[in-house]
């Protein structure tokens, strides 16, 4: 079970009762346990599993309570899918994925949604404890020389268009990444002093050393980080230890995926696709493998096609 390619891991799960065995064990090592009331010990049926307890008495499958409820496609393409997005770089596009795993575009676009759900971190990563911590922003959308003319903003900074309709602003990314380490992030509405320090004091610690710009919304940060800045405007971009190099880095490689793979993120989804080039950025380190087994103990988080496109 050392894949090491798709081809690999496709050969092995051949056979739908072999991914539902892997996926079990993966899922609950050894200790089936009744996703309805918690309750351990069930018993095997037919058709999956039911529930010990005769207060509830419900019968289930492996994959009730998962990324793959309610799904009827068979784990052995799921498996295929989640290989996909998380080993490349950039990402896939569900119309490529819908070529390779020969899937309707609008299957593999939930597909893709649901292993986005899956990545979502549980719970707040910290940063900074024992290494240096990168704060900066990026704005997600094309550049003004690039759009149609009554798509620009005008001279006069206002939010209409000649048509009269709304102008849309840039999509406003906040990062924070450890050297060598993991990378948080986040969709604001707007780049404030108030967004950026709250992002800061939810991921790092007090005390930690932090590197940014000379953005004013990072000021003050002094009073509870070991803050150096450098000064872009300046065109000084190292100074000795302070830099924001490592950050920028990633800043092209998100961009490229979006703008490359995805082409465009509407404003709803955008935070789910962080979530998916964090993940990716954080294992980097890790071998397909896994990638594939830690991503599967994390995937018990559901995700309807109603809530999605609510």
């Amino acid at each position: 079970m050392n894949f090491k390619s798709l081809p690999q891991l496709l050969d092995y799960f051949k056979e739908e009762q072999t991914a539902i065995e892997y996926y079990e064990k993966i899922r609950w090592g050894g200790n089936p346990t009744c996703p309805h009331c918690g309750k351990e010990k069930p018993y095997k049926t037919n058709r999956g599993w039911r529930c010990s307890d005769s207060s509830c008495d419900k019968k289930f499958t492996v994959k009730v309570g998962t990324i793959f409820q309610s799904s009827k496609i068979p784990f052995r393409t799921w498996f295929a899918a989640i290989w996909l997005a998380t080993n490349h770089k950039k990402g896939i596009s569900s119309v490529q994925l819908s070529i390779d795993l020969g899937i309707t575009q609008k299957t593999a676009w939930f597909v893709l949604h649901r292993i986005r759900e899956m990545l979502k971190e549980k719970a707040p990563a910290m940063l900074g404890e024992n290494n240096m911590v990168e704060a900066d922003e990026t704005y997600i959308g094309g550049r003004e020389t690039n759009k149609h003319f009554r798509h620009r903003r005008s001279r006069e900074n206002k939010l209409l268009r000649n048509d009269g309709k709304p102008y849309k602003e840039k999509k406003i990314v906040l990062g924070l990444i450890e050297r060598s380490g993991k990378v948080v992030l986040r969709h604001v509405p707007n780049a404030t002093k108030e967004n950026m320090v709250s992002f800061i004091e939810q991921h790092v610690p007090e005390g930690a050393r932090l590197n940014t710009d000379e953005f004013k919304g990072y000021s003050g940060l002094g009073k509870w980080y070991n803050h150096e800045t450098i000064n872009h405007s300046l065109s000084v971009y190292v100074d000795g230890e302070v830099h924001t190099n490592t950050i920028e880095n990633f800043w092209s490689v998100l961009k490229r995926g979006l703008y490359g793979i995805y082409h465009q993120v509407s404003d709803k989804h955008l935070e789910r696709y962080l979530d998916e080039f964090a993940a990716r950025f954080n294992e980097r380190a890790s071998t397909p493998r896994e990638k594939f087994n830690k991503f599967l103990r994390e995937s018990e988080s559901y995700l309807s096609y109603d809530e999605l496109t609510a």
